[in-house]
Formats: C-alpha cells, sequence, structure tokens
C-alpha cells in the first residue's frame, strides 16, 4: 500500500464566509460545540496537486462522531469508515517505521565503539583482553587475568606485545605495514579505520595531528570521510626537529596556507612539541573552549605522535586538574611501530562531561613506512633536530668515480641516491641548482653518474655485490634486501620557477621528509656574481617504491634564510575573518 500523508485539523472551525470550504458534510459544526477529529487522506502526488488548489476547492472528511456523512445509499457505512480509519493508521505505522529504520542505522556505528569499550582492553594498546595467543595483542596470562578480574582491576592490565614495545621491541600487529617477521597478522588497516567510522555521526571534538616532517603525508587528505562535519583542532607536532633560528611565524602562516586549501572545519592550528611541551599550554586552551561537553578524539595517521601527544596534554593538564593527573598513571604506550594503538582508548582527563580518545592511527599505503621492513621503521623516524645536507656542483663526491671527472655542469647527468628509498635523476638544471635534504640522518646520501645509477643500485659493482642493502639502507641487510622490489614507481618534475632568489618548490617523498630545489644555491649568491636566468624550467625524475608517493608544494621556510624568502599572502577582509588563527 502507497504511504499516505496524513493532514489532521480540529474543530470547531471559524470562517468568515462559510461557503468558501466545501464539505462532504453541508453542516459547518457549531462554535462550542465538542471538537471532532477531521482526517484528510492524500497520497503523495495527491498532496502535491492540493497544496496548489483554493481553499474552497479542499474536501475534508468528517470522522467526527457528532456529524453524519450524508444520507442515501452512497452514504459509508460505520464498517466502511472504520475500515478506512484502519487503513490511515497502518499508513502512519508505516512512515513511523521508515523513520525508526533511518535512526537505527545512524545509532549502529555508535553502538561500535560502545561494544568495543565494554569489553576489557588493555589501556596501553586497546586490543581485547584475552589470555590464549601469547603473540597476540592484549595477551594476559590466565593467573593475572582472574586475579585482576577478581578485585574489578582489568583496566589497569597492560598485555604483554605493550612490555616488550615499551623497551624498544619492533613487533608490528597490522597486515601490509611493516612486514611482520612473524608473518601473522592480527588486523588489517581497513579494520582500524573502521573502528573509526562512528565519528562523523557522533557530535565530538576532533583534534587532528599531523607531523611537520611528513606535512603531506600524514596530512589525512580524506579526514572529512572519518571526522563528517565535527570542528578539527589542527596540531603539528615536532616541531623541535625543524632546523635551528626556524622562524616558527613563517610557518605558521605556511601551515595555515597549506591546511586552506583542503577546506576543513578547522578551528585553529598550533604547533607543538611533546618531547619539550613547546605549544601544549595552547591546545589544552583550545580544547577546554571549544569542548562544550563533548568527547575528544585524537586522530591521526600512523606513527604520527599521539600517543606522545596525549602524555604530553595530560601532563600540562595534571598542573591544575586532579582528574588529569589521575589518569597519567595508566597512559597509553609510546612506540616508533605504526599500528600501536589497536582500539579506542577511553582516558577520563576532564572534570566535566566528555571524555579523551586516544584512537588508532590511519594506516596509509603511499608512505615508506608501508614499504620497509618492521626492523627498519626506526630509521624513517628522525630522533633529533634536522640539518639540511645540500648538494651542488663544488660539493659533489662521487662514488666509484675519477677524480679528473668531477668538474661537471653542475648536477646534471647525476643520480643522487637517498638511502635505499628514493633515487633523483637530474636532467636539466641551472649550473648553480642547489638540492637539499631534511630528513633522518641515517640514511647515507650517494651521488653517481645517472649512466652508471642502475649498475650502481641493482647489479654488481667494485665489491661484487648489490649496493641496496650494504651501502643503500634501508632495506637493511642482503637477506632482506632479496625481498626488495626495488624503485619501481618513478615520477618525472617540470619544476617552472620565476625567481632565482628563493626555492621553486619542495619536493616531499611520503613517509620520509622532503628536499628543497634551489635554482642557485645561497653560498653561490653571496660568494659569486651569478648570470643565471631570471625565469625557466629543472627537470628531475624521481624514483620510489610503487605505493609511495610524491608531493611537489611550496617550500617551507625553515632555517636562518627561511624568513628573509618567505613572503606572507595579502589576505582579503573576508579571508581575515574566516581564516583559522595559529598559535605556538
Amino acid at each position: 500500500m502507497a504511504l499516505k500523508a496524513l493532514y489532521t485539523v480540529l474543530t470547531p472551525l471559524s470562517f468568515s464566509s462559510p461557503h468558501h470550504l466545501s464539505l462532504f458534510n453541508p453542516k459547518l459544526p457549531q462554535l462550542g460545540a465538542k471538537p471532532s477529529l477531521i482526517i484528510c487522506e492524500f497520497s503523495k502526488s495527491q498532496a502535491q496537486a492540493y497544496r496548489k488548489l483554493p481553499v474552497s476547492d479542499v474536501h475534508f472528511k468528517d470522522y467526527g462522531p457528532s456529524e453524519s456523512e450524508g444520507t442515501g445509499a452512497a452514504a459509508p457505512t460505520p464498517g466502511e469508515r472504520h475500515l478506512e480509519h484502519q487503513r490511515s493508521v497502518e499508513a502512519a505505522k508505516l512512515v513511523l517505521k521508515e523513520n525508526k529504520k533511518e535512526k537505527k542505522k545512524q545509532k549502529k556505528e555508535k553502538l561500535m565503539m560502545k561494544a568495543s569499550l565494554a569489553v576489557a582492553a588493555c589501556y596501553g594498546c586497546g586490543a581485547p583482553l584475552q589470555t590464549s595467543d601469547v603473540d597476540a595483542p592484549g595477551y594476559v596470562d590466565l593467573k593475572t587475568y582472574e586475579l585482576k578480574k577478581k578485585h574489578h582491576q582489568l583496566k589497569t592490565i597492560l598485555c604483554g606485545r605493550c612490555r616488550l614495545l615499551s623497551h624498544g621491541k619492533m613487533i608490528t600487529a597490522v597486515g601490509g605495514h611493516g612486514g611482520y617477521s612473524g608473518g601473522k597478522q592480527f588486523i588489517t588497516a581497513e579494520e582500524l579505520r573502521e573502528k573509526l567510522s562512528h565519528l562523523r555521526h557522533q557530535r565530538a571534538l576532533i583534534v587532528k595531528l599531523v607531523d611537520i616532517v611528513d606535512f603531506n603525508g600524514s596530512f589525512l587528505t580524506r579526514v572529512r570521510d572519518l571526522a563528517g562535519a565535527n570542528p578539527i583542532i589542527l596540531v603539528v607536532t615536532k616541531i623541535d626537529l625543524l632546523p635551528r633560528d626556524t622562524d616558527l611565524n613563517c610557518v605558521g602562516d605556511w601551515v595555515v596556507e597549506a591546511t586552506t586549501k583542503r577546506k576543513l572545519n578547522v578551528l585553529s592550528a598550533h604547533l607543538t612539541s611533546s618531547k619539550s611541551l613547546v605549544g601544549i599550554t595552547g591546545v589544552v586552551s583550545e580544547i577546554q573552549k571549544e569542548k562544550k561537553g563533548r568527547d575528544v578524539y585524537i586522530l591521526g595517521s600512523a606513527n604520527v605522535g599521539k600517543s606522545a601527544f596525549i602524555n604530553a596534554l595530560l601532563k600540562t593538564m595534571a598542573l591544575k586538574d586532579p582528574v588529569a593527573a589521575a589518569a597519567q598513571k595508566y597512559k597509553p604506550i609510546q612506540s616508533a611501530v605504526p599500528g600501536t594503538t589497536l582500539g579506542p582508548i577511553e582516558i577520563n582527563a576532564f572534570l566535566g562531561d566528555g571524555k579523551l580518545y586516544d584512537t588508532p592511527g590511519v594506516h596509509l599505503h603511499h608512505r615508506q613506512t608501508a614499504v620497509v621492513h618492521s626492523e627498519d621503521l626506526s630509521c624513517l623516524a628522525p630522533q633529533s633536530r634536522l640539518r639540511g645536507r645540500s648538494f651542488l656542483n663544488s660539493q659533489i663526491l662521487l662514488d666509484n668515480v675519477a677524480a679528473e671527472n668531477s668538474k661537471v655542469n653542475g648536477l646534471n647527468g647525476f643520480s643522487i641516491f637517498w638511502g635505499g628509498l628514493v633515487r633523483i635523476d637530474v636532467l636539466k638544471v641551472l649550473p648553480e641548482t642547489c638540492l637539499t635534504f631534511f630528513g633522518p640522518k641515517s640514511l647515507q646520501i650517494h651521488i653517481v653518474p645517472t649512466e652508471k645509477a642502475d649498475e650502481f643500485y641493482q647489479g654488481f659493482a667494485l665489491l661484487s655485490q648489490k649496493e641496496v642493502g650494504v651501502l643503500l639502507t634501508p632495506p637493511s641487510e642482503r637477506v632482506k634486501a632479496e625481498n626488495w622490489k626495488g624503485l619501481e614507481s618513478e615520477r618525472n618534475l617540470q619544476i617552472k620557477f620565476e625567481d632565482v632568489e628563493r626555492p621553486a618548490c619542495d619536493i616531499a617523498i611520503s613517509g620520509l621528509g622532503w628536499f628543497t630545489v634551489e635554482p642557485v644555491s645561497r653560498s653561490l649568491k653571496i660568494s659569486e656574481s651569478i648570470s643565471a636566468e631570471s625565469s625557466g624550467e629543472l627537470h628531475l625524475t624521481v624514483h620510489v617504491p610503487k605505493p609511495v608517493e610524491i608531493f611537489v608544494r611550496p617550500p617551507l621556510p625553515v632555517g636562518k634564510f627561511g624568513a628573509e624568502w618567505y613572503q606572507y599572502r595579502e589576505l582579503t577582509e573576508k579571508e581575515e575573518e574566516t581564516r583559522p588563527k595559529w598559535y605556538f
């Protein structure tokens, strides 16, 4: 039966001219009489047509007990009136049923979070506690589990895997990420992402973390699919790793410019360091201001520093909040392994309403962490402040090339290997072009002529062995390098520039770092008179493992010279009002 729209009107009705309203009953109810229920029955198409009719053309059926519905053979019997009434009730029930289905669908994903929290989980990683599989996350000795359960202390248990992670062991548990050496995966990246799907239907405040060393790779371009319309506080982590003398005013403006282009509901941006607690107080103030009784979710890509940020957040809040001080006793585990957190971790960190949640990291297949072996993951995480390593004509160090060949036309015709993970072929640049690398110090950089690059990487060099896994690491050790698929993906870049006084761009390697392309080296600008073109184009080819993504972006203003060439964009009045503010 098709759904019908039901319209109800209570009598008595007052009309200045009764003849403007045509009823099946010619007698209008008298004022002061007992009210009766009038039901108008329309199908969807009829309802639309009747809306366009004048009032005089609309007919009402009156089911009131005080009025009859005509006389003669055509008059409806009481049974027919009852049947028609029943049909109207059934139609109303169908409408209500459809509405209930919609509400159940919206609540389904919210219940997933509550169900996962109802199961006792490890406070370090969020994995459900279990006593059967020793190697799996969440494992607890049976005696310990029963004792803690007896005393209602299951929330104080740290699983065996977390204990190993806290001692520096590199144990992954997410399939396809980190090359788990045991050959056994316990959860997939898709399952971890599914645990966050309820957020877009929930009223929450999202604190989204981005790693400044891997800004593009860790930004989560599809964050709207997870956060929905919820407001976002953007937290940029690890700013203590930026080169010395970096002007954070320039960096903050650069971050806001990059964020504004993505058109997200960002309230503000904060430059922070979980290690030195720089900027954490500003984040606490912003959370307290915008929380408004909502739950707060820490969201970010895998290994972006969520657990370290939460620890810094609790440490800062504990100075004034006794609840946060108590929560410090059971903090999430910090580890360099992507996928340390395997389930949502509820933290009672606020005096008022709302909880703080640490969430599983979103695994991204386009980062270097998704392709290297688990034991090489620590090589990708910078442990100290970055220092740019620059390469230009006067500083070329050739591997296995005679000294008489060192005088060449700049970097043209050379290939630069960044560990065993990146290869840059320099096809066409100015003789004074400089490439400056910012990334982990553990990755060595080697330069060879492009014509010998394949032989150097894949063939047999002077040592009669593959350089990958020996000189070019990661991957480390020849045993692990045997399963290495190599640099299967390449991207040809044509970089246009208009001003030799400033860098042309940054080329960011997802999950690793970036290198800056300067048409003319700053050292040459100072010491020599450069007769370079005022504008032109540079050609490079970048080789990376197949899933890894390459980003070409405006140069990040780092180092003492960054403030000299960085240009602030002039904003309109509307942009001044709507543009997110940044703090550090």
